[in-house]
């Protein structure tokens, strides 16, 4: 008979996996509008963690080569769950939009007439609500003060001013050097710790991080000489997608030149295909890099098929997989430091900055083109904001409204 622990284990597992499955079909809008998805979801509903405690968890995420918001996803999944609850949030997140990806590699073309009407524009709209919600409720919180709100612009600003991955990773650590020179004392007002069920725990030891961490950077050396020294396609591909998923930061759209220098350069797949392929990726829900799913089935190089592109969605997220179980450990352990305290004040602030800058482009110069659209956002802000209407349920009422005006 299963005793009380276990179902409650089980509980919680099925709750990750749940709530992670209703992100993945209706998070449009690309990784930052999946961030305050998330934060709408676990932050606000939930309250598995603090405002905080998210924003550190984003910090790191933006520090570590891969997809940010799957990244996210997976340490909120690991802090909630353990590693069933880690790979239970990314199988969530992930397969709607990994199935959609395989299904199209096989010819549904339909799918793709529907994502280039005025369904995928409403998407881009409900998008700009979504993060326009995520900065104000962020920014209320980590930015309580002149000196804090001040590095949130002077990051909007350098990631404006030089768009690039590079630019983000550069925000966050002016913000962490700022915070560290002129954060030192703590403001009363938002120093109360919060109680334990709202911090981000760890449920795994240093030593196991140091294991994950070894394990992903030989992965990185030894795949390239297997394939080397035995050129199998099967090898080429793990090779190819495991190296694309370990070396870029900023996420699916960083991804796209190293991908299609992996794949259409050695005319796995032609540039036509390539090019639908990533079409689409952008006008379905979840993260952008389950892209790999429909390269790994169409590619005439490879198993190709459901194999094939089982294999590159694995694969492609892997890297971030052994990069977070590697990294929370040690990132839970300096966190509490009280240098590195003050430096994580203006890290957050950074990350309000770079959400910002965010806002702006892509999420609105591709969202908001006529005054019809910023009505429309805003209509989606107010029944986010202030009625408390559930993502979905926006995303839907904004979507449609795009259609009729």
């Amino acid at each position: 008979m299963p005793t009380a622990t276990s179902q409650s284990t089980v509980g919680r597992l099925a709750e990750i996996f749940f709530a992670f499955l209703r992100l993945g079909l209706t998070s449009f809008g690309g990784p930052v509008a999946h961030l305050g998805y998330f934060r709408q979801e676990f932050v606000v509903r939930r309250q598995w963690l603090d405002e905080a405690a998210y924003a550190d968890l984003v910090a790191l995420s933006q520090f570590l080569p891969g997809p940010a918001s799957s990244q996210v996803g997976m340490g909120l999944g690991l802090s909630r769950g353990g590693y069933g609850g880690l790979l239970l949030a990314w199988l969530g997140f992930t397969l709607p939009s990994a199935l959609i990806m395989l299904l199209f590699a096989y010819g549904v073309g339909s799918v793709q007439q529907l994502a280039t009407g005025h369904w995928l524009h409403g998407f881009k709209v409900v998008a700009v609500a979504v993060v326009a919600q995520a900065v104000w409720g962020m920014a209320k919180t980590l930015c309580p003060d002149r000196n804090r709100a001040t590095f949130a612009l002077l990051a909007a600003l350098l990631t404006l001013s030089w768009p690039t991955a590079l630019g983000q990773v550069g925000a966050i650590l002016a913000g962490a050097l700022g915070g560290w020179l002129w954060l030192r004392e703590p403001n009363p007002t938002t120093t109360a710790q919060p109680t334990a069920t709202k911090t981000l725990t760890v449920p795994i030891s240093k030593g196991a991080g140091l294991f994950f961490l070894l394990l992903f950077f030989l992965l990185l050396l030894l795949l390239p000489v297997l394939a080397t020294h035995f050129p199998h396609p099967m090898i080429a591909l793990l090779d190819s997608f495991y190296r694309s998923g370990a070396l870029v930061f900023g996420g699916g759209h960083v991804m796209l030149p190293l991908l299609q220098a992996e794949v259409v350069s050695p005319q796995w797949i032609n540039k036509e295909l390539f090019l639908a392929g990533y079409g689409m990726a952008q006008a379905i829900p979840g993260p952008l890099s389950t892209f790999a799913a429909y390269l790994g089935a169409a590619m005439a190089f490879g198993p190709g098929g459901w194999l094939g592109g089982t294999l590159a969605v694995i694969t492609i997220f892997l890297p971030s997989l052994l990069l977070i179980l590697g990294a929370m450990p040690f990132w839970a352990l300096v966190r509490h430091w009280a240098g590195v305290q003050s430096a994580l004040r203006g890290v957050n602030a950074a990350v309000v900055g770079l959400l910002l800058a965010a806002l702006y482009h892509p999420v609105w110069t591709s969202g908001i083109l006529s005054v019809h659209d910023f009505s429309l956002g805003l209509a989606a802000f107010g029944l986010l904001h202030w009625w408390r209407l559930p993502p979905w349920l926006v995303v839907f009422l904004t979507a449609t409204g795009a259609v009729w005006l």
